[in-house]
């Protein structure tokens, strides 16, 4: 759903790749073409837009994007820059656009890690519900 908001800007010589949750688009082809721009580049830049391990849908759980940035992270040794979840500066933007300051927001998610922990790390109060990906067992630590 991003996609068109690169429409204008000139792909010829990229500075940098912008990596999402694309679903069925991360596939060999499209990684592998982002490995390639990184790794040609002097001085690689990676912005991630999550650091999410996977996700739930309506048919299972499926990899999410933070597998797939660390990849790349590791294919060209360099380290992204998370600007989604958990990242601190993603939660503190969603409470100035709402007017709300932490103390009184609470975030209610599934993910341990990027939505609890990252709500936490903001000063916000935070409640991990058991539904979605939540899993009792097999608890993956970063």
């Amino acid at each position: 759903d991003l996609v068109p908001e690169f429409a204008e800007i000139d792909k010829a010589n990229p500075n940098c790749v912008v990596i999402g949750d694309a679903a069925e688009n991360f596939t060999y082809a499209n990684l592998n073409e982002a490995f390639r721009v990184l790794i040609g580049m002097e001085k690689p830049v990676l912005i991630s837009l999550g650091r999410g391990r996977y996700y739930k849908e309506t048919d299972g759980l499926k990899l999410d994007v933070g597998a797939y940035m660390k990849a790349l992270e590791y294919a060209c040794d360099v380290q992204a820059e998370v600007v989604g979840k958990p990242a601190k500066m993603f939660f503190e933007s969603a409470l100035a656009e709402m007017g709300v300051p932490p103390q009184q927001a609470i975030m209610i998610g599934d993910d341990i890690v990027n939505d609890v922990g990252g709500a936490q790390r903001c000063g916000m109060r935070a409640l991990q519900v058991r539904t979605g990906k939540y899993r009792s067992v097999h608890t993956i630590h970063p």
